[in-house]
């Protein structure tokens, strides 16, 4: 009998109705296969507010509705506009917060397992200005669940923690609308 390490193929959309419950804000991720050189992620709707720095590629298809990546680059705040059927390849290390409002929004992202050594990191931005507010830093072996506890340690820091050094204005928190209400206050052209 045939010895297929990562099993015979699936069907896509079984998976994700089978998986369907799994894909809730505030990431809305679920990893397809386990223990292979690639993490194969398929990213639902979410409620985010930090931005991601991977250290390597990210290959996103948006099969199912529309989303961005609000990016943030040469000090200011950009959008990446992902339509439904778009691809994009984003280099390693770009600052990004991927945003998926659409209710049932679906996106397959595609990024190769980390090497020892090459930590990855989730970080929090004024919205007014940008400057940081808080980073972590971590050694990501499973974007399911190494991501949750980081957002926990952010959700659990208190207001004066999340002043921005820059301009005073206070992160939110777990208010992703809050801040999002700011940046488009501040940025209405993004």
């Amino acid at each position: 009998m045939l010895n297929l390490k990562y099993g015979y193929p699936l069907n896509f959309q079984q998976w994700l109705d089978k998986n369907a419950h799994l894909l809730k804000p505030p990431v809305g991720n679920q990893q397809i296969w386990k223990n292979s050189d690639f993490m194969v992620t398929v990213l639902g709707s979410n409620q985010r507010t930090d931005f991601h720095d991977d250290p390597v590629e990210e290959y996103f298809y948006q099969f199912k509705g529309n989303a961005h990546l609000l990016v943030w680059d040469r000090g200011q705040y950009e959008r990446v506009h992902l339509k439904e059927g778009d691809m994009f390849l984003m280099a390693p290390h770009v600052i990004h917060s991927p945003q998926r409002p659409e209710i049932d929004s679906r996106c397959l992202v595609i990024e190769r397992v980390r090497p020892k050594g090459e930590s990855d990191a989730l970080q929090w931005s004024c919205a007014k200005c940008g400057t940081l507010v808080r980073r972590y830093e971590m050694q990501l072996t499973d974007i399911v669940t190494d991501l949750p506890p980081v957002y926990d340690q952010f959700y659990a820091t208190q207001e004066a923690e999340r002043v921005c050094p820059s301009c005073g204005e206070v992160h939110p928190g777990r208010d992703y609308k809050s801040w999002h209400a700011t940046l488009n206050a501040t940025f209405p052209n993004l």
